[in-house]
């Protein structure tokens, strides 16, 4: 055999192998990442169960992406199933799941402010960075509203299936949770009045960070499927889209159809919830978009 040839095979073994131990030790360093218990403060929000709280729960939930993980009735929703081995569904939060029934007020904060399940694990899919900074008042209200569902049955605790390299992925830290993205030590947002203004906005403006990112500059969203499109850029900037949208009118339409200016559609964006938000909240986070300041 030609040397060059001998040696161009000794390569490639080589780098099967040690692409056959990166796999490993993605898979064996994702089951341990998965399995892992977090401590994080979690401060007790009292329950409530008044009618404000409830209407107030009702909205949040329908509005701020709650249902499109897990369904209007609370029993889980899918989120991706490509039928090539990734699939994502969401919990059911409902009392049918004995689980969930067993949530103390403490669980519910950890799980909503922080990522974080009542056995101490990540919540993967949970995207508690849109809502660490809830107020104690409206986090009562999610959990008001949630906790006077129906029951739903079914024991599950949502679905993670990936494909074989977004397990490695995981394992390898490529694919993060919010857990990992949060500053648990911040407290909660104090209340603002609801009003159009660019403080009710900035309240608003939370639901978007887990796509758009912290300061909302947008990009590839971390751990999301490989199909779904970049996020746009919300603060001011090169390539920020919120120039498209001359005044309110124009970015409300855009919020409750799911398209552009100019007609085209947007992907991902759950506009199921955002639809349902009222004139405003979407008036405000337009006005407090408009007037951030460039990063």
């Amino acid at each position: 055999m030609n040397k060059w040839i001998r040696r161009g095979a000794i390569a490639a073994g080589g780098l099967v192998v040690a692409l056959g131990g990166l796999v490993a030790t993605g898979l064996m360093l994702g089951e341990q990442r998965a399995a892992r218990r977090v401590e994080v403060p979690a401060p007790v929000v009292a329950y409530r169960t008044d009618p404000a709280a409830l209407e107030r729960g009702r909205y949040l939930y329908s509005s701020r992406g709650c249902v499109d993980c897990h369904g209007a009735n609370g029993g889980g929703a899918t989120l991706a199933d490509d039928g090539k081995g990734l699939k994502l569904a969401g919990s059911n939060l409902t009392a049918g799941n004995a689980r969930m029934a067993a949530y103390q007020p403490v669980d519910w904060v950890r799980s909503i402010r922080h990522g974080v399940g009542a056995d101490g694990r990540p919540l993967r899919l949970m995207p508690s960075e849109d809502y660490n900074r809830l107020t104690d008042q409206d986090l009562a209200s999610i959990v008001a509203y949630v906790r006077n569902l129906a029951p739903v049955p079914g024991q599950d605790r949502g679905t993670i299936q990936l494909p074989l390299p977004g397990r490695v992925m995981y394992g390898l830290g490529g694919i993060p949770e919010a857990v990992t993205k949060i500053n648990h030590n911040l407290p909660p947002s104090q209340p603002v009045a609801e009003a159009v203004s660019p403080e009710h906005g900035q309240y608003v403006a939370q639901m978007c960070l887990g796509c758009h990112g912290e300061r909302l500059l947008g990009g590839k969203i971390a751990g999301a499927p490989p199909d779904w499109p970049a996020a746009a850029r919300l603060a001011p900037g090169e390539g920020s889209a919120m120039p498209a949208y001359k005044d309110a009118d124009a970015f409300v339409a855009m919020m409750r159809t799911g398209k552009r200016t100019d007609g085209s559609n947007i992907a991902v964006m759950p506009f199921g919830s955002i639809k349902t938000m009222n004139e405003t909240d979407l008036r405000a986070l337009y006005i407090y978009l408009k007037q951030m300041t460039a990063p």
